[in-house]
C-alpha cells in the first residue's frame, strides 16, 4: 500500500489540482472526502503559525467549512488545493499526507564505547523505527536500509549526538570495494559497532579503522565481519520516531 501511494505521488508532481484529486482518490462519488486520501492542512497550518480563522479568511471560505476540510469531513476541490498550496508556498502534491515509511534503527554508535549492533535488516529487530527521509524515497520505498543512532560526541564535528546514519549491507561478509576509504558502519569480529573510515591493513583480511574524530585513535589491523558506507546522515532535529 505504501509503495502504491508513493508511486501515485511520483506520477502527479506536474499535474493540476483537479488531476491530483482524480489520480489519488478516483472520481468523486460522495460529498465526503475519500478515506484513501488525507491532506496535511493542520500540520502545515501549525508550521505556518496560522489559525483556522486566518486560513478560512485567506481561502475566502467560512471557518466551519475550513474546519471540515482540515478534519476530512468535507472534500477538497481544485480551488481549495491550489489556494492552500499557495498559502503554504509548496507544490500542490505536497499537501497530500503520505504514510511514513519505517526504517529500523539497529543500534547506537559513538561515545567511544563498544556497542553491540543488531542486524535489523536480517533479523527484523530494532531499537526503534523512524520515518524514512525524503531523499531515500525518491526511487520508491527503500529496501534493505537500516540505520544507527549517534550517542555521545566522539564523532564531532562530522556527526552530532542524536544524528541518524543510514546504510545498506551489500555483502554478508567483508566490505564492497567501492566502500573502502569512505565513512562506514562497521561490525568487528567481536560483534561491536563502529562508524569509521575503513582502509586496508598490513595483510589480507585486516583493516585499519580510522576515527572520524581527529582526536581519537585509529584501530590498526582489525578483523571485521562487515562494513557498509554511510548513505545519508540525518540531523537529530529532523528525525521522526514512529
Amino acid at each position: 500500500m505504501i509503495g502504491q501511494v508513493h508511486e501515485r505521488i511520483s506520477h502527479i508532481v506536474n499535474f493540476t489540482s483537479s488531476e491530483i484529486l482524480l489520480c489519488v482518490s478516483g472520481p468523486a462519488t460522495s460529498p465526503v472526502q475519500s478515506s484513501r486520501m488525507k491532506f496535511r492542512l493542520k500540520e502545515l497550518r501549525d508550521r505556518k503559525g496560522l489559525t483556522q480563522e486566518q486560513m478560512a479568511e485567506l481561502l475566502d471560505i467560512s471557518v466551519s467549512l475550513y474546519n471540515g476540510l482540515e478534519n476530512g469531513k468535507r472534500r477538497m476541490n481544485a480551488d481549495y488545493i491550489e489556494g492552500a498550496a499557495a498559502i503554504f508556498g509548496i507544490p500542490a502534491p505536497l499537501l497530500i499526507d503520505v504514510p511514513a515509511t519505517p526504517i529500523a534503527v539497529a543500534g547506537c554508535v559513538g561515545a567511544g564505547a563498544q556497542v553491540p549492533l543488531v542486524d535489523a535488516t536480517e533479523h527484523g529487530d530494532a531499537l526503534f523505527h523512524i520515518a524514512a527521509p525524503e531523499p531515500l524515497l525518491r526511487n520508491g520505498p527503500p529496501k534493505d536500509i537500516a540505520a544507527v543512532e549517534i550517542k555521545g560526541d566522539s564523532m564531532s564535528p562530522m556527526y552530532q549526538p542524536g544524528d541518524v546514519l543510514f546504510y545498506t549491507r551489500h555483502t554478508h561478509e567483508g566490505i564492497p570495494e567501492e566502500d573502502i576509504g569512505r565513512p562506514c558502519i562497521v561490525e568487528d569480529a567481536n560483534g561491536m559497532a563502529w562508524v569509521k573510515q575503513v582502509k586496508r591493513g598490513d595483510s589480507q583480511g585486516l583493516w585499519n579503522l580510522i576515527s572520524l574524530n581527529p582526536t581519537a585513535e585509529t584501530m590498526h589491523n582489525v578483523r571485521i565481519k562487515w562494513a557498509a558506507r554511510v548513505m545519508l546522515a540525518l540531523p537529530a532535529e529532523m528525525v521522526e520516531r514512529l
